[in-house]
């Protein structure tokens, strides 16, 4: 699988481009901003789209969604609960950036749904905690667990529709039961493992 982590933005988020080796059939994970710079890279390292997935709707993750919508044509997906912080320059956080209102992906999601592109088969868990509609990506194995989980810390549950409860509820039920080994790769931060989290991450212990 090829992965590669693109840091975009004023927030720092982690834009993941996510490929089958053979086929070079991609997605694109949280295109927060910056975006002639992800359709570079795609094209540098030859990379066939396929579609853009938003682990949530705030507009750090979802900034640059239209610019490569536009270009690849390819289609935005995000969890259905999250669809209203679009429409909501609060609620996403789009005022944070100078904006006031961010287009909603054209597809939805729920838990269980699965996305498959070559090799790559992409497993949609609900983690709600961060945001209504968090979700965690199963991508061969590997996590990609947008804001609800980083590397020694948990993502913020005080802005609208954020659940402290939900997000513990969340990391304990669906990232955690996860082999130690497994990797995890955060919407903000640097890559960890379930196993670093599970022992060392004071909101879990």
């Amino acid at each position: 699988m090829i992965l590669e982590r693109l840091e975009v933005g004023p927030f720092g988020t982690n834009c993941y481009l996510v490929a089958c080796p053979d086929t070079r059939e991609a997605v694109i994970i949280d295109p927060g901003a910056e975006g002639n710079l992800i359709i570079r890279r795609c094209q540098d390292k030859g990379l066939q789209v396929k579609c853009i997935i938003n682990t949530h709707g705030h507009i750090d993750h979802v900034g640059a969604n239209e610019d490569l919508r536009s270009h690849f044509k390819v289609p935005v997906f995000v969890h259905e609960a999250d669809l209203a912080l679009y429409r909501s320059p609060k609620a996403g956080m789009a005022l944070a950036m100078g904006s006031k209102e961010v287009k909603p992906p054209g597809k939805t999601f729920r838990e269980g749904d699965v996305l498959h592109f070559s090799s790559l088969n992409i497993r949609v868990m609900e983690t709600p905690g961060h945001t209504p509609g968090g979700v965690t990506l199963d991508i061969n194995g590997t996590l990609f667990s947008g804001d609800t989980l980083f590397a020694g810390s948990i993502g913020r549950t005080d802005m609208p529709g954020g659940s402290y409860r939900q997000i513990i509820e969340s990391i304990k039920k669906r990232i955690l039961p996860y082999a130690d080994e497994t990797r995890v790769f955060p919407g903000h931060g640097p890559p960890t493992t379930v196993g670093e989290e599970r022992k060392f991450n004071p909101f879990l212990t």
